[in-house]
């Protein structure tokens, strides 16, 4: 068997796969390109393991290893989606960019500009200034 015909199949996989994940906007259809992508990898571990002829097999070894932790990703990466999906009520990718709560303008000791509050030697040298 030629190494080509994998290689480019998995080549093809992996560039679906990075599609997916840079153009979609559904995090459940996300999870599904980083799965691909990793299948993309694991085609390739097992490819050049035959190719090698490798007699303890850690191309398989390392794929097997790579199934465990995709399951293992998709499980806990379900988990956040049906979280935040319960939450917010949308799996939109662009519309949970905002995770943080919004803060009270309030609280913050800085100005709402940027520009940090009056320190204690801006405090003084007004105080001598304005007793002069």
């Amino acid at each position: 068997m030629h190494l080509a015909y994998p290689a480019v199949l998995s080549s093809l996989l992996f560039c679906t796969g990075l599609y997916g994940v840079l153009a979609r906007r559904n995090a459940i259809l996300v999870l599904m390109s980083v799965e691909l992508m990793l299948n993309a990898v694991n085609l390739n571990l097992v490819a050049f393991d035959v190719w090698l002829r490798d007699t303890l097999h850690a191309g398989q070894a390392l794929t097997l290893f790579t199934i465990a932790i995709a399951a293992a990703e998709i499980g806990i990466g379900l988990a956040i989606v049906l979280a935040v999906h319960r939450n917010r009520g949308t799996s939109d990718i662009d519309k949970l960019r905002d995770s943080a709560e919004p803060r009270d303008p309030d609280d913050d000791p800085h100005d709402p500009s940027g520009t940090p509050a009056a320190t204690t030697a801006d405090t003084t040298d007004e105080k001598a200034e304005a007793t002069t």
